[in-house]
C-alpha cells in the first residue's frame, strides 16, 4: 500500500500562494484493498515531525480528495504535513512528508514601490547591493514587478518560472510571488537585480488599435527579502530610495511585437528611483501557477526557402521562445522572425496580423546563450536572418513555455490520424493555457476569451489538472465582474475589450467551475465561485425581467455559434441558429448550474430559486421555439445539439428530434456545420441518443469540413476554422486565422467520455464513483485512455478481433467504484477475469441491449461476442447514395448504372433518397446474378 501525491489546493508543495483554507488531498494505491477504512493527517514544522501543529488522529471521515485543514496559518512558515491510512482488509501505510509554505498574509511591507527615473520606454534594471554578516540559515523573497520582471541574485536567475507576476485584472488585483533564494545568496556581499519588461500592464496589447499603457503608464517594482541567519537573527532588504536604475540591454519589446536586446550595451551610467504610487492595497499572494519551460524541441529540419530564406521547421506549432547558442562577431545583428505555415515553400506570416513576432539580438562576440526575456511566440517555423557561416540546427533548442499543469490524461486508438487529432487538441491546451487560457498565442491578440475557456474545459480537466489554474482564472473572472452588475466580460483579464455578457461566452462564470467540481470534488472551487456564478446568473434574470420577464434571454449582443458553416453569409463569422434560442438555452443551463452550487453548498433555498428559474426557462423554450407536436422550429445541427444537451426536449418529442438530427446530418453529407457553440456537444449528443455510429463518422470524415481535414494537412494544432489551410496547402483568410486555436478540440472529451467511456459522476464528483461506458466502433480496432483522476488512476481499454468480438479492460482505483455499462451484451456469455460475472461475486443487471455491473477498486478483464455484430458491411440493399460516398463502391457499381446516369451522391439523394440498387433494379435492369456477384466484392471492402 502506497500512498502518494500530496497536493495542497492540487498543487506540489505551493511556495507563496494564497492558500485560503488549505485543502489536502492524496492518492493511496498498490493495495489489493477496496476502500479506505480510516486515515490520519498530521502537520509539522519541520520535516521530522517534533513540532507537530495538528493531529487529526485516526478518524473514518476524512475524505482523500480535499481535507480541510482546520488551523489559523502564519505568515511566512512552512509546514509539513503526512497522511497516514487504513484499508478496509487492514493494509496500512504513512506516506513521505509534503510541505506548503505561506507568504506574508497580512503581514505589513517594509519594501516600498519603487519607480526608475528614466523615460517610460526605457526597459530598467533596478538593483542594489547589501551586505550579510552571518551564516545563512534561509532566505526568501518576496516580489511583484510591472509590467513583468525577472529577479538574479548575484547574477543567477532566481525561481525558474517566466513572465511574473503574470496577467490578470492589475486594477483589481496584482500578485507577488515567493521565492526560496538561499542557495544565491553569501555571506558578505550580494547584488541584486530585477529586470523590467512591458507585458499586457504597459505594453502595446488588445483592440482597438492595440493601445498601450491599458494598466500602468510606468514601470514599478515591490521587493523585499527576508534573510534568517543561522543564529536565529534576521534582517530584510527591502526595495527602497537607496536602490538604483540603469538602462536595460533589452532596447524594446512587447508581447505582440517580441523584443530587441543589444549585448553590446553597456551601461555605466545609474539612476535613482522614486517611490512608487501604487499603495498595498491590491497586492494578494499569487495565485497564478508559474509559467515555467514543460518541453524542448530540437529542429526537425534546416529549409532553404525558394525566396533564398533559412527556415527553421520545429516540426510542431509550439508556443514559447528559441533557446540559441552564439558566438557571433561583436555588432552582428540576428534576427529570428516566427511564423505557423510556410506558403508556397516560403516563410510567411500575414495570418499575424499586426504582430511582429520577432526577436532581434545584436551579438558582443562572447560565447552566449540567447533567450528572450518579456514576450513568447506560437510557431512552428522560424526564419533566421543574419546569422555568420553555416547555421547548424544543433544550436538552436525551442522551449515550450505554459502554466505548470500536470499532464493526467492519454489517449490512443487504431487510427493514427485520430491519435494525431488527441495530439493536437493536447498541444492547443499547452500552447494557450500560458496562465491564461487564452484564444490565440501568435497574432496580435492572445486574450483569454472566455467563451473558448468555457467549451474547452471539460477536456482540459482531462488533459491536466486545471483545477489551480482555473481557480485562478475564475478569481479574475469575479473581480472583473464586481463593477459590470455581474456580466462577465468577453476576455479575462478584460484588457481594453469593451462590452460582454454574450450567450456561451459569460457562460464560462457557471460551467467551468462546475466542471472542476465535476471533475476534482473539491467544493472549494464552488464556495470560491458561487457569488460569482450567482452574479452571472441574476444579470440574465434581470435582462429577461427588463424585456419583459418572458423567462426567454432575447436582449444584447451575441457572438451565437460563431464560426459555423450554416450562416446565411459566407462572410460573416455568425453562425445560422437563432441567438435568441442559444442565449435562452444558456439562459436555461446557467440557472441550473446556480441551482446545482447552491444545493452542494447547502444554501437550499437559493438552489430552490434558481432551479425553478430554469424549469420556467425550459417552459418558456418550448413554448417559443417548439410546435405543439415536438418540431423544433431550428433546422441546425447547433440547435439539436443544444437541445438534446441542455435538456430543452419536452421528453415525449426526444425522439423526433433525434431523428430531425440525423436527417439534419444526412442532408449535411454527415459532416460538421456547427461552429463554437454547437462543436463540443454534437458528438456527445449523438452518442448519448443512440447514434454513435454518426458521432464515429463524424471523427473519421478526413475531407472538409472535418477534424482530420486539417490532420491530412499536416496540422499539428487545432485550427480556429475548419478550412484554415485551403486543400492547396494556401491559407484560407488572414485577418482572423489562427492555426492554434484550441475550441474545436474540445471532441477529445467526447474521446474520453464516449470512446474510452472514462466519465465523472455528480452524485461522487472528483471520480469517487465514475460511469465506465466506452462505445465502440469497429472502424476503430482499438482504443486505450488513462486518467489521473483526484481519485486515482482510471483506465479503460477494448479492442475488438477480427471476428468483431469485444475484449475490454478497466482499472479502478483504490476507495473508488464504477458502474461499468457494456454495450451489445448478454450478461450469461461475459467472461470477467475469465470466469462469469457470477462467479466473481458481482451483480449485474441486463438493460436491452446493454449489461451494467457494478465494480469496486481492481483490474477487471471482461470478454464477449457482441449479441449485435459491429462489423458494417456494404452490399446491393444498402442505400446507393451511401455506397457513392465510398470510391471502391462507386468504382465497382458504376459499370451496372446506364450510362450517363447521375453519380453524384450530394445531388442524387434528392431524388432517389435511401434507395438501393436492389430497390433500382425494378427501374433499371440488373441481373440477379450480378447484384450477387457485386454483394461479395461489396462484402469485402472495409466500413
Amino acid at each position: 500500500m502506497k500512498i502518494s501525491r500530496l497536493r495542497t489546493n492540487r498543487m506540489v508543495s505551493p511556495l507563496g500562494f494564497t492558500l485560503g483554507k488549505p485543502q489536502l488531498s492524496y492518492v493511496v494505491s498498490e493495495t489489493e484493498a477496496k476502500k479506505q477504512a480510516a486515515a490520519r493527517v498530521e502537520v509539522a514544522l519541520d520535516a521530522i515531525f517534533s513540532n507537530v501543529v495538528f493531529d487529526s488522529g485516526k478518524r473514518e471521515d476524512i475524505d482523500s480528495l480535499a481535507f480541510e485543514l482546520p488551523i489559523q496559518l502564519e505568515p511566512r512558515t512552512r509546514y509539513y504535513w503526512r497522511v497516514e491510512a487504513w484499508a478496509d482488509n487492514g493494509d496500512h501505510a504513512r506516506s513521505e512528508a509534503a510541505w506548503f509554505e505561506t507568504a506574508k498574509m497580512d503581514e505589513p511591507w517594509k519594501a516600498e514601490w519603487i519607480v526608475p527615473e528614466l523615460d517610460r520606454d526605457v526597459h530598467p534594471v533596478l538593483g542594489r547591493t547589501f551586505e550579510l554578516t552571518g551564516a545563512i540559515r534561509s532566505a526568501r523573497a518576496y516580489v511583484c514587478g510591472l509590467g513583468l520582471y525577472e529577479m538574479t541574485i548575484n547574477g543567477a536567475k532566481a525561481g525558474d518560472e517566466y513572465f511574473a507576476p503574470h496577467f490578470n485584472a492589475y486594477q483589481k488585483w496584482l500578485q507577488y510571488q515567493t521565492y526560496d533564494v538561499t542557495e544565491l545568496l553569501k555571506q558578505g556581499t550580494n547584488q541584486v537585480e530585477v529586470s523590467l519588461g512591458n507585458g499586457l500592464y504597459k505594453g502595446r496589447f488588445g483592440f482597438s488599435g492595440h493601445t498601450a499603457e491599458i494598466y500602468g503608464n510606468e514601470f514599478a517594482l515591490l521587493c523585499e527579502i527576508v534573510v534568517e541567519y543561522a543564529d536565529g537573527s534576521s534582517v530584510v532588504i527591502p526595495s527602497d530610495k537607496t536602490w538604483s536604475a540603469k538602462r536595460s540591454r533589452v532596447m524594446d519589446g512587447n508581447l505582440y511585437d517580441g523584443e530587441t536586446y543589444d549585448a553590446t550595451f553597456e551601461s555605466a551610467e545609474t539612476f535613482p528611483v522614486r517611490k512608487g504610487e501604487l499603495g498595498y492595497e491590491r497586492l494578494m499572494a499569487r495565485l497564478s501557477l508559474p509559467v515555467v519551460v514543460k518541453d524542448e524541441l530540437k529542429p526537425l529540419e534546416v529549409i532553404r526557402t525558394p525566396a533564398g530564406e533559412t527556415v527553421l521547421d520545429m516540426g510542431q506549432n509550439m508556443v514559447g521562445w528559441i533557446r540559441f547558442q552564439t558566438s557571433a562577431p561583436r555588432g552582428t545583428v540576428i534576427r529570428l522572425q516566427h511564423g505557423e505555415v510556410l506558403q508556397e515553400g516560403n516563410f510567411y506570416r500575414d495570418n499575424l496580423r499586426t504582430a511582429k513576432a520577432e526577436y532581434v539580438y545584436t551579438a558582443d562576440g562572447r560565447e552566449r546563450e540567447v533567450r528572450p526575456f518579456f514576450t513568447f511566440f506560437g510557431f512552428r517555423y522560424v526564419k533566421v536572418e543574419g546569422w555568420p557561416g553555416e547555421l547548424n540546427p544543433d544550436d538552436f533548442t525551442g522551449c515550450v513555455l505554459y502554466s505548470d499543469l500536470e499532464e493526467i490524461g492519454s489517449f490512443e486508438t487504431s487510427d493514427p490520424l485520430v491519435n494525431r487529432l488527441f495530439q493536437n487538441a493536447l498541444w492547443g491546451q499547452k500552447g494557450n493555457f500560458l496562465d491564461v487560457p487564452t484564444d490565440c498565442p501568435q497574432r496580435d491578440e492572445r486574450m483569454g476569451w472566455t467563451g473558448d475557456a468555457q467549451v474547452f474545459s471539460g477536456t482540459a480537466c482531462f488533459n491536466m489538472d486545471s483545477f489551480a489554474f482555473f481557480r485562478k482564472y475564475g478569481y479574475d473572472m469575479a473581480r472583473e465582474q464586481e463593477d459590470r452588475g455581474g456580466m462577465v466580460p468577453m476576455v479575462v483579464p478584460a484588457t481594453n475589450v469593451q462590452g460582454g455578457g454574450s450567450s456561451a461566452w459569460a457562460d464560462a462564470a457557471t460551467i467551468i467551475p462546475w466542471n472542476v467540481y465535476l471533475h476534482y470534488g473539491d467544493r472549494s472551487i464552488l464556495e470560491q465561485q458561487f457569488d460569482s456564478m450567482k452574479a452571472w446568473a441574476d444579470y440574465i434574470i434581470k435582462a429577461d425581467e427588463e424585456a419583459g420577464g418572458r423567462r426567454l434571454w432575447t436582449t444584447g449582443f451575441h457572438f451565437g455559434d460563431w464560426l459555423a458553416l450554416d450562416g446565411s453569409n459566407p462572410d460573416s463569422p455568425m453562425g445560422g441558429t437563432d441567438t435568441d434560442f442559444i442565449a435562452s438555452a444558456y439562459y436555461r443551463y446557467s440557472t441550473q448550474l446556480t441551482a446545482k452550487a447552491a444545493k452542494v453548498l447547502g444554501r437550499n433555498d437559493l438552489a430552490a430559486y434558481y432551479e425553478r428559474i430554469s424549469e420556467e426557462v425550459k417552459s418558456a423554450i418550448e413554448d417559443e421555439f417548439f410546435s405543439k407536436n415536438g418540431r423544433l422550429a431550428l433546422d441546425t445541427q447547433t440547435a439539436y445539439a443544444v437541445a438534446l444537451f441542455m435538456d430543452l426536449v419536452p421528453g415525449a418529442y426526444r425522439q423526433r428530434v433525434v431523428e430531425a438530427l440525423r436527417k439534419r446530418l444526412k442532408l449535411d453529407r454527415n459532416h460538421l456545420k456547427t461552429g463554437f457553440v454547437g462543436t463540443p456537444y454534437l458528438n456527445l449528443v449523438l452518442s448519448a441518443q443512440g447514434c454513435n455510429d454518426l458521432a464515429y463518422t463524424l471523427l473519421l470524415n478526413d475531407d472538409y469540413p472535418s477534424w482530420l481535414y486539417a490532420v491530412k494537412l499536416g496540422a499539428t494544432t487545432i485550427w480556429e476554422r475548419w478550412n484554415s489551410i485551403m486543400p492547396d496547402g494556401s491559407i484560407s483568410s488572414t485577418g482572423m486565422n489562427s492555426l492554434n486555436h484550441y475550441a474545436y478540440g474540445a471532441i477529445a472529451e467526447w474521446m474520453y467520455r464516449v470512446v474510452a467511456g472514462i466519465n465523472p459522476t455528480e452524485e461522487a464528483p472528483g471520480f469517487r464513483r465514475a460511469e465506465l461506458a466506452p462505445q465502440p466502433d469497429f472502424r476503430l480496432r482499438s482504443a486505450k485512455a488513462g486518467v489521473e483522476t483526484a481519485s486515482g488512476l482510471y483506465r479503460s481499454e477494448w479492442s475488438f478481433d477480427d471476428e468483431g468480438n469485444l475484449a475490454f479492460r478497466f482499472e479502478i482505483p483504490f476507495n473508488a467504484s464504477a458502474t461499468v455499462r457494456l454495450p451489445r451484451a448478454d450478461a450469461a456469455t461475459i467472461t470477467l477475469n475469465g470466469d462469469s460475472i457470477a462467479a466473481n461475486g458481482v451483480s449485474s443487471l441486463q438493460m436491452g441491449e446493454d449489461v451494467r455491473l457494478e465494480l469496486d477498486a481492481g483490474s477487471y478483464d471482461i470478454r464477449y461476442t457482441p449479441t449485435r455484430s459491429y462489423i458494417k458491411r456494404f452490399s446491393t440493399y444498402s442505400p446507393l447514395v451511401e455506397l457513392l460516398y465510398n470510391v471502391q463502391a462507386k468504382t465497382l457499381i458504376a459499370s451496372l448504372l446506364p450510362h450517363g446516369m447521375e453519380l453524384n451522391p450530394d445531388t442524387l439523394g434528392a431524388s432517389i433518397g435511401d434507395a438501393s440498387l436492389r430497390d433500382l433494379a425494378a427501374y433499371y435492369p440488373m441481373e440477379a446474378s450480378m447484384l450477387d456477384e457485386l454483394d461479395a466484392k461489396l462484402k469485402a471492402i472495409p466500413v
